[in-house]
């Protein structure tokens, strides 16, 4: 459904200003270059983080339980703030709130550098996760309020392209780190990245706040031009609440091996904090994650098939990257390189996988491609002590890219299409979080279920005979996810919103979209029309 054109002389004078931008002028590269600095850098810490795992253990002198939490601290507040983070920026200004995420988890990651024992480092993971949750929705918004509609795509298309040639570098990146200067330099290496990025951002990127306007086609003023949108109240208790529900099943998961007391307690507190959460949602009256959206039967489809296959996601590549240095002996750059095909993938292709799933319709690539990426877990079965990369390890890997390419683009215009097109920048974030959540439950559950010691990564046959339990686990999830978007996901309706991020590297979460729409008002279905008023 379309916003009708209007007439600018039914509005009297127009005194909005739009987003005026073009990526090839110089103040539209420093806007683009800033904005890739800063969520380049949560991605690539996405990615990186797991290839260091076994040094951090040795050298820490870390349980699993530990490794686990370092991985799931960032996962746990990314995931549940990512949602109000964009809330901040349209509230006190996109700019002002991405440059305090960039300086947050700069600060965090100084911390995660200088950690001197594995509890600081996980304390300082969770803080990293709140700045990542501040700059990853800022730099898209940043995009969307500064371009030009006519190049607005394109600036979309290269922000997610070149986060995607971050997330591919990130592993053989980490290895390299790993094994050169140490672990630390992981973590550190954001430091100079952020030295770039927050006096760029100051000096050359235009401030903004509020939502957007449904505009003109020339990226002139909307319906409302008189004045700034109404600010929303925020709905901290809702991100609370969430946080809280992940952060006690997390903990209930990680710890069942301890037999304490408060793994029981914490895992029905975990659940009543889910149960409140969703009664919250259905009583405010501007909630963070609206009911409601859930009444569209192809969007609640998709959102389980999202949890099932990023499930399986967060599990493999968190015991992949150990199984290769743990048991088939690899550096960790070795272990990092190894990798490299499976983002390599998604970048080249991810874009033409779209285009084939908006000809022949989201149902079969979303079946076939959870169904790839099973095959692809049962074909690492192969890889065991002094495994062959040819022969053992790049046949999976690049089956499980296969996967990735067919799966994640039809995935993210599916999300899109299945909501009205006001409400689909919030169906995105929805979907993203829905990912990361399903990824930490994941990492925290996979141990337990594979009967995984305290110690298993310290011993090769342990975590081998572990990560063989584990992989058919989540060849099965996969095919739970296949056999749902067989049964429910159908072709969406002519004239959807179609995804602006076309072209990604990310492999444990879905792309996230812009909002384009205030009030809830519907924008049009085709090329973005909409338009922001800069603040001064």
């Amino acid at each position: 459904m379309a916003v009708p054109e209007r007439d600018a002389s039914d509005d009297g004078p127009d005194t909005s200003v739009g987003p005026a931008l073009r990526i090839a002028s110089p103040a539209g590269k420093w806007v683009l270059l800033t904005t890739v600095l800063g969520s380049g850098m949560a991605l690539l810490d996405s990615t990186v983080v797991n290839v260091a795992l076994p040094a951090i253990g040795r050298d820490l002198d870390a349980s699993l339980a530990a490794l686990q939490w370092t991985v799931n601290g960032y996962m746990l507040s990314l995931a549940g703030l990512i949602l109000l983070g964009g809330s901040l920026g349209d509230r006190f200004g996109r700019r002002k709130v991405f440059v305090v995420g960039v300086v947050w988890f700069a600060a965090a990651s100084l911390l995660c550098g200088l950690a001197p024992n594995v509890d600081v480092l996980i304390a300082a993971r969770v803080l990293q996760g709140v700045g990542g949750a501040l700059l990853t929705p800022g730099s898209l918004a940043i995009i969307q309020a500064s371009f030009h509609p006519a190049d607005r795509a394109r600036a979309v298309g290269l922000w997610s392209g070149f986060g995607g040639v971050g997330a591919a570098v990130g592993p053989f990146l980490g290895g390299w780190l790993v094994d050169g200067p140490g672990w630390r330099w992981v973590f550190l290496l954001n430091i100079p990245v952020a030295l770039v990025c927050v006096p760029v951002a100051l000096r050359h990127v235009p401030e903004s706040s509020g939502t957007f306007d449904v505009g003109k086609a020339d990226g002139t003023g909307g319906a409302d031009s008189g004045g700034a949108a109404p600010h929303r109240r925020f709905d901290v208790l809702g991100a609370v609440l969430g946080a809280a529900a992940l952060a006690l099943v997390t903990y209930a998961l990680i710890e069942a091996r301890s037999g304490s007391v408060l793994v029981p307690v914490t895992a029905v507190a975990g659940v009543a904090a889910g149960v409140a959460f969703v009664q919250v949602e259905r009583r405010r009256s501007d909630p963070m994650m609206p009911p409601d959206i859930f009444s569209s039967r192809q969007f609640t489809a998709v959102n389980l098939v999202t949890l099932c296959v990023y499930a399986a996601f967060g599990g493999f590549f968190f015991l992949t990257a150990l199984q290769l240095q743990v048991v088939a002996g690899y550096s960790a750059l070795q272990a990092g390189t190894a990798l490299l095909p499976i983002t390599v993938l998604t970048l080249l292709f991810s874009a033409r996988s779209g285009e084939l799933a908006q000809r022949i319709g989201p149902r079969i690539p979303l079946t076939v491609g959870p169904l790839l990426c099973a095959t692809a877990m049962l074909l690492m079965l192969r890889v065991g002590e002094d495994a062959s990369y040819p022969t053992d390890v790049l046949p999976a890997l690049l089956v499980m890219g296969v996967g990735l390419v067919a799966l994640v683009a039809p995935l993210t215009a599916t999300v899109l299409a299945s909501v009205d097109t006001g409400r689909a920048g919030l169906a995105s974030g929805i979907n993203n979080a829905a990912a990361r959540a399903a990824g930490l439950v994941a990492v925290a559950a996979l141990p337990v279920l594979t009967g995984m010691g305290e110690d298993a990564y310290r011993s090769a046959d342990a975590f081998d005979a572990a990560f063989r339990r584990a992989m058919p686990l989540c060849a099965g999830v996969l095919v739970v996810g296949a056999v749902i978007a067989f049964t429910t996901v159908r072709r969406p309706a002519p004239g959807c919103r179609r995804p602006e991020c076309r072209t990604h590297g990310s492999i444990l979460a879905p792309p996230l979209e812009p909002r384009r729409t205030r009030h809830g008002s519907l924008g049009p279905a085709g090329p973005d029309t909409s338009a922001e008023r800069p603040t001064p």
